[in-house]
């Protein structure tokens, strides 16, 4: 092939190549203008569905809001009517009331006429009344004879004798009923106070035992040449009792709490086995310390539960003390606590002050643990402990005169004497042995029986009430009453008891006949 010829065949294929390349554009250019054209279509069609959509939305907000508005548009229509409605019968009633208080007007307009025409005649009575008086005071001076001024003496004197017998008859009866009025009341809170508090009691003697495993103790515990026995004695200040009963070892001793360390220490020297001088002192300083701290728990305790505060730590060990005491067989510790509690509850009926009259109530025997160490009675003894102490002077005075032994000055002393006789007299406060329990019971009968006329005598609730049988043919009722003073007062001069005894006399009329 010849140049020309490729020559030729190139510059074909280029224009065929570039006619080709034009078509190409040619044809890519209307594909591209289609393409924009479906794009702009389908852009305006999402234009107006847009717009429809907007436009349905906003018409549906609008019903909404339109529908809202009606809504609150009815409520308030509601609410006007209801407030309409309110105001027509406030309207009705006010109309009522003004119709009532021109009714109330009219009557009260028609009341006062008619008081005014009676205040009239009222007038006029009294001046027909005073006509009157003045008529027949003037007979009345023409008849007697007496002259005015003495008239009114006269009358004013009559006056004052019948006002002065009127007030002295109900002065009379209203003592009388103050008089029954008080001891009923009286009966109710002392009855009342009784039963709120109950205690239990404990009996104590002025002898303790302690129990020995056999007779050859005792032997050990006189020691040789009774060394053993003397030591201990000596240490506790406590006589020992080795006698023939057996099993038994009796300590006696006027002091409870020295018999009480004594009774202790015995027990632990039996229980270890020694017993020797040496281990006797040791035994018995121990137990005292023991003895000690016991004491001033037992003070503690009793014014812990009582609410009593402040209390001087001598005051704290005396009151721990009474514990051992006894009188008549009742703790006085016990018995204090009692008188404390008695105390208070009547205060607090009475509207005392409760936390002094118990504190008043608690130390009124403080005395009667330190009555061995002091000259005096217990009363005494208490107050100047107490006044030492920095007690205040209703507690100083309420030991000191709780037994009626001075003027009583203070209320609480009242009160605290009361709780005092309540504590100790009711029944079953103070126990007795029994041989000295019967012996009362015999001599209350055998004196009831010396009477003349008395047929039969009995000891009845413990020996508080003495039931006297006499002969209805002997004794009439004026004797009856004077026998039944009688018996008392002999009773009072010959025989010691706690709290009192009741004399009954009962003399009736018995008529029996036999049927056959």
């Amino acid at each position: 092939m010849d140049p020309l010829s490729i020559l030729v065949g190139a510059g074909v294929a280029s224009v065929l190549t570039l006619v080709g390349v034009k078509f190409l554009d040619r044809l890519r250019k209307k594909d591209i203008e289609q393409e924009a054209a479906k794009i702009l279509n389908a852009a305006n069609r999402d234009a107006e569905n847009l717009r429809k959509e907007a436009a349905l939305a906003n018409k549906e907000q609008l019903l909404h809001l339109k529908a809202e508005a009606e809504k609150e548009l009815n409520i308030t229509r509601q609410e006007l009517r209801e407030r309409e409605h309110s105001l027509d019968k406030r309207n009705v009633a006010l109309d009522q009331l003004g119709n009532d208080l021109r009714k109330q007007e009219r009557g009260v307009e028609h009341t006062q006429r008619r008081l005014e025409k009676k205040l009239e005649q009222a007038n006029e009575r009294s001046t027909e009344l005073e006509s009157a008086l003045s008529q027949q005071k003037e007979k009345l001076f023409q008849i007697t004879n007496m002259k005015p001024e003495a008239a009114k003496e006269e009358l004013f004197s009559l006056l004052d004798r019948e006002l002065t017998q009127e007030c002295g008859a109900i002065i009379l009866k209203h003592e009388r009923q103050i008089e029954d009025t008080c001891q009923e009341k009286s009966r109710e809170i002392l009855l009342t106070t009784i039963q709120r508090y109950a205690a239990a009691h404990t009996a104590e003697t002025t002898t303790s035992t302690v129990d020995i495993p056999n007779d050859d103790m005792k032997g050990r515990i006189i020691g040789r040449e009774g060394r053993n026995i003397r030591a201990f004695e000596k240490e506790t200040g406590i006589d020992v009792i080795i006698d023939d009963t057996p099993g038994v070892v009796i300590v006696s001793g006027f002091d409870p709490v020295r018999r009480e360390i004594a009774r202790q220490s015995l027990n632990k020297l039996i229980l270890d086995g020694r017993i020797h001088p040496a281990r006797i002192e040791e035994v018995v300083s121990e137990t005292h310390s023991e003895i000690d701290q016991f004491i001033r728990k037992k003070g503690e305790k009793a014014a812990l539960d009582l609410e009593i505060h402040g209390l001087h730590e001598r005051v704290i060990e005396l009151l721990g003390r009474l514990y051992f005491r006894t009188s008549y067989s009742q703790s006085v510790l016990q018995h204090s606590i009692e008188v404390a509690y008695i105390s208070g509850m009547l205060a607090e009926m009475i509207g005392f002050d409760p936390v002094l009259a118990r504190r008043c109530g608690l130390l009124h025997d403080i005395g009667k643990a330190a009555d061995h160490e002091m000259e005096g009675g217990h009363p005494k003894i208490g107050a100047d402990l107490l006044k030492r102490h920095g007690e205040c002077p209703d507690v100083v005075h309420a030991a000191f005169g709780h037994h009626d032994d001075i003027v009583i000055e203070h209320p609480y002393t009242m009160l605290v004497a009361t709780a005092d006789a309540c504590s100790a007299s009711r029944p079953g406060a103070r126990r007795e042995s029994l041989e000295r329990y019967i012996k009362r019971m015999e001599d209350l009968e055998a004196i009831a029986t010396s009477f003349e006329g008395v047929t039969q005598a009995f000891a009845i609730q413990a020996g508080r009430e003495l039931r006297v049988l006499v002969g209805a043919e002997e004794v009439d009722d004026r004797n009856a009453a004077k026998i039944s003073r009688d018996i008392a007062k002999t009773l009072e001069s010959q025989l010691t008891y706690p709290g009192e005894v009741k004399i009954t006399v009962i003399r009736e009329a018995r008529f029996t006949e036999i049927a056959q």
